[in-house]
């Protein structure tokens, strides 16, 4: 029973197995007939709609083309219609040409007739000039024959006489427009001077050769003298200054000749009385600072000048010369004090008569520059000067100004007039330099009167702060070679009777004056 119902089990599952596989199979069969079919309508679908697309795209394609096709036949109306126009202007140009050509033609022929009779105009013209020509040459001759003179000699009579006209009215005018010029050149030479003295007020000169240094207490002289004199030795040794030690409290004095040196003993001398400690290895000792301290105040000095003046792209080494000024005098006068003078009154002409302020300036302020090695040698400070200048890569203009400015050479430009006129007005203001009023007036009085001594002297004047004698001769006595003579007399009787720096100039004036009143 076991053994049969394994066997119904078995073919119980055999039997199910098959029918199950039949029923699957069955139902793939189902559905694979309907997913053709499926498919069969999708592709149905699909067909249609490419279908509908395909007469849509036809359809727009047919529209396209038909509004192509009207846009193109109205370019192409609108093309005919303007070449239907430029035809109608060119049968236009063509008419208005045919009238032209007709209008040319009818001017030609009558120019054509015109010159016909302006030849026969010029004909007769040639004709009547032949017979005038004759009749002026006939009365030329007749004319020559009474006159006894040739063309040739009557044309020089009346050209030697109206020259002579001419010639006295041009002086005339000549005369007049130099009278009006020198009036008015002397009128606004003294205006700018005026304005550049006002703009430009500097001290009077105080400079003198000695140095007065306060002390602490009258027991320091002592000890500056020091054991049997040897600081008061070693320290005039060292600064080559001498030392005055007199009865005057609480004070000592420095005499020197040379201002650097006579300040380089102040300062060490000032150094020396702080510190207290006085003996010969420290009186080197702060000589040397005091060497050190006074080459940074010259630079300091030389850059303030130089930089109050505007001046810019200077060379340092000029610069420290420029420094140095500060300790040289002439006639009393500070030389660097005196130079930015000049420089601020040159800039002030130069800005004045539209010359370049900057040259002007520079060259003012390096105007007596060689005075700074002046000392060293007998060459005169301007040739000094011009030396340095070239030495140190300064322009052709500031090189003739220092060069011009005591008329050693010619001045070349315009700025080395006002430089050396700057200086003439710096040096000569009352003030200016240590001479006394009663020794100034002296001079000048002492230079018209030699002049005026001379035969033939008019009257004389002494001018530009006695730098220059002149001198008014009498014409009727006095002719042209007898003046140049005059002048060298004058010189010599100068130079025997007077003593002065620098040079005088003398300049003998002879002028003839005819005066007539018309009535």
């Amino acid at each position: 029973m076991i053994i049969l119902y394994i066997i119904l089990a078995i073919i119980a599952i055999v039997v199910g197995y098959c029918a199950g596989f039949f029923m699957h199979k069955r139902l793939i069969e189902k559905q694979t007939a309907n997913a053709s079919n499926s498919a069969d309508v999708i592709v149905e679908n699909a067909r249609k709609q490419a279908e509908t697309e395909r007469r849509e795209k036809l359809l727009e394609a047919k529209d396209e083309s038909h509004r192509y096709r009207a846009k193109v036949e109205k370019e192409l109306k609108e093309r005919r219609a303007e070449l239907q126009k430029q035809e109608d202007r060119l049968l236009q140009r063509e008419d208005s040409l045919d009238r032209k050509d007709n209008s040319f033609e009818k001017r030609e022929n009558s120019l054509e007739r015109k010159e016909q009779k302006l030849a026969l105009d010029q004909k007769h013209i040639d004709e009547q000039q032949q017979k005038a020509s004759s009749l002026v040459e006939e009365r030329q001759q007749e004319l020559e024959r009474v006159s006894n003179l040739t063309q040739e000699d009557a044309k020089n009579l009346i050209i030697s006489e109206t020259e002579a006209k001419l010639e006295k009215e041009r002086a005339l005018i000549i005369k007049e427009g130099l009278e009006d010029a020198e009036a008015e050149a002397d009128q606004t030479a003294r205006k700018l001077i005026a304005e550049a003295i006002q703009r430009s007020a500097a001290d009077m000169a105080s400079e003198t050769t000695i140095t007065v240094v306060s002390l602490p207490n009258d027991d320091m002289k002592g000890r500056i003298i020091g054991r049997e004199g040897r600081n008061i030795r070693n320290f005039q040794n060292v600064t080559g200054v001498d030392l005055i030690i007199d009865d005057t409290p609480e004070a000592v004095v420095l005499s020197s000749f040379d201002p650097i040196r006579r300040e380089i003993a102040r300062i060490a001398l000032d150094k020396l009385i702080q510190d207290g400690r006085i003996h010969p290895a420290r009186i080197e000792e702060m000589v040397e600072k005091a060497k050190k301290e006074m080459d940074d105040n010259i630079r300091k000095t030389g850059e303030q000048a130089v930089f109050d003046l505007g001046i810019h792209s200077m060379n340092p080494e000029l610069i420290k010369l420029i420094g140095q000024l500060k300790y040289r005098t002439s006639y009393g006068q500070n030389v660097l004090n005196h130079s930015i003078e000049v420089a601020n009154l040159a800039g002030v002409l130069a800005a004045e008569l539209g010359e370049d302020v900057t040259v002007a300036k520079r060259a003012g302020l390096l105007h007596d520059i060689g005075k700074v090695v002046q000392h060293e040698t007998d060459t005169s400070h301007a040739q000094l000067g011009v030396e340095l200048a070239k030495k140190y890569k300064e322009s052709a203009t500031v090189i003739n100004a220092i060069a011009a400015h005591h008329d050693g050479v010619e001045a070349q430009h315009v700025i080395s007039v006002l430089v050396a006129a700057a200086n003439s007005i710096s040096a000569a203001r009352p003030g200016a330099r240590s001479d006394t009023l009663q020794s100034y007036i002296h001079r000048l009085e002492k230079l018209e009167q030699i002049s005026n001594n001379f035969d033939g002297v008019k009257k004389s004047y002494a001018i530009q702060a006695g730098r220059e004698v002149r001198v008014i001769v009498k014409p009727n006595k006095i002719n042209d070679l007898k003046a140049v003579m005059l002048t060298h007399n004058i010189r010599k009787a100068i130079e025997k009777e007077l003593e002065y720096a620098g040079k005088v100039k003398v300049t003998v004036v002879r002028e003839v004056r005819a005066v007539d009143y018309a009535k």
